[in-house]
């Protein structure tokens, strides 16, 4: 951080939308159209020998995955649900989990009625690996779901190392982290699972939706009949051979979660930009950023050396204020045009919670990560936004911070 050059210097208000995503493609939007006239919404309704939306995007998604499975189904939250109970997970069990994440995670785990055990964070957003060695070493065995939280990635071959050690099985909730590597290795391909989003405001866009990937044949395979393949799992793009089907497929069960040929036809229209878009989001990330590490007030969070973020959002605390204090930053950077989010709040506010919302978890002490979200801000960085538009933004934030102070 430099010197705090921005008090005295209010920059003019801002008036761009946080909300408000891009448009499809004119071809996403011809696709969906092409599905609808045909009337085959359903992902397994397909005419002889053709090949549903869904499947080609399975296939589609593997390949830029570098996985060798894919399934597309609902919702990420849908899909870490599902690779938990396709890594055997059982009502009673313990499953790890980041303390610093969003509800659909321990959402998840309570969905398969197991106990989620949470892990501290580091000031830099990641789980914090001492802690984690810790747990895992006391519930050796079990599932760890990491949740690369706002698109921070952990030392993957340390917390590799410690699953490794203590026989974890790892889920990666890639939800934020479609396209950030680690050591030039992809998000999503450490642990055995990975599962991705794509709702609205994640790097492509069905509305709802998501992707579970793997290597593994079994899990794949009961993944797909977990959706609800019936048995028509050799429609799918990306799943195993049938043969891997014949010892699960009447043992496991259907759990509705198919994604829909709709939904499928928009997101394959949008692999043809999602490269380039990584790169736009890393440019207005870094603008930001950029602008925002002017003031001496602001602290932001330092990247894994090895990582590769992807900047759809971005990241900040305060340390030296009160809750007071906080709630006045806020609303002075709304008064400014900029909407930020709070973790602090005891209060949920849209996505933003704490553990203690979560009151179908058991309480736990988690005196660092309590410590590190009292002063954590959170914006979200549309690509509607230019780059100019993102160094307005980090300007206006930089300004308010020089001037807010605990009471």
């Amino acid at each position: 951080m430099g010197n705090d050059t921005s008090a005295g210097n209010t920059p003019p208000v801002f008036e761009g939308d946080f909300t408000l995503q891009e448009p499809l493609p004119e071809a996403a939007i011809q696709a969906v159209t092409e599905v609808m006239r045909s009337g085959r919404l359903h992902r397994y309704n397909t005419a002889p020998g053709k090949q549903s939306q869904a499947a080609q995007l399975e296939a589609r998604y593997a390949q830029w995955q570098k996985s060798r499975y894919c399934l597309a189904c609902a919702s990420g939250g849908y899909a870490m649900s599902t690779a938990l109970r396709a890594l055997g997970v059982k009502p009673g069990d313990t499953v790890l989990t980041n303390a610093f994440t969003l509800a659909p995670v321990p959402g998840a785990i309570q969905s398969v009625n197991a106990n989620a055990v949470l892990v501290e964070v580091t000031e830099d957003l990641v789980i914090d690996l001492a802690d984690l060695e810790i747990k895992a070493k006391q519930y050796a065995g079990c599932v760890l779901l990491l949740s690369h939280m706002r698109g921070h990635l952990a030392n993957m071959h340390d917390v590799m190392n410690i699953a490794n050690a203590n026989n974890l099985s790892v889920v990666e909730d890639c939800a934020h982290t479609m396209g950030a590597t680690f050591d030039n290795t992809l998000s999503g391909n450490f642990g055995k699972v990975a599962c991705f989003s794509t709702q609205t405001y994640k790097h492509i866009n069905s509305g709802e939706g998501g992707f579970l990937t793997t290597n593994d044949a079994d899990v794949a395979a009961r993944s797909v009949v977990l959706s609800g393949s019936y048995m028509l799992y050799e429609r799918n793009g990306a799943a195993p051979e049938n043969a891997v089907f014949e010892s699960i497929r009447l043992e496991t069960p259907n759990c509705s979660g198919r994604m829909d040929n709709v939904r499928a036809a928009m997101l394959l229209a949008q692999m043809d930009q999602l490269d380039e878009n990584l790169v736009r989001w890393n440019e207005r990330h870094d603008a930001m950023r950029g602008a925002i590490s002017v003031s001496n007030r602001v602290v932001l969070p330092q990247p894994v050396p090895g990582s590769v973020r992807i900047g759809s959002s971005l990241q900040f605390r305060m340390p030296w204020l009160d809750a007071a204090g906080c709630q006045q930053f806020v609303a002075d950077c709304l008064r400014l045009g900029v909407e930020l989010k709070w973790f602090g709040n005891p209060t949920p506010v849209a996505f933003t919670s704490q553990h203690s919302s979560w009151e179908y978890v058991d309480s736990q002490t988690l005196p660092n990560t309590d410590r590190i979200l009292a002063t954590l801000f959170d914006v979200r960085i549309p690509l509607t936004f230019s780059v100019s538009d993102c160094r307005h933004v980090g300007q206006i934030i930089a300004s308010v911070a020089a001037n807010t102070h605990s009471e």
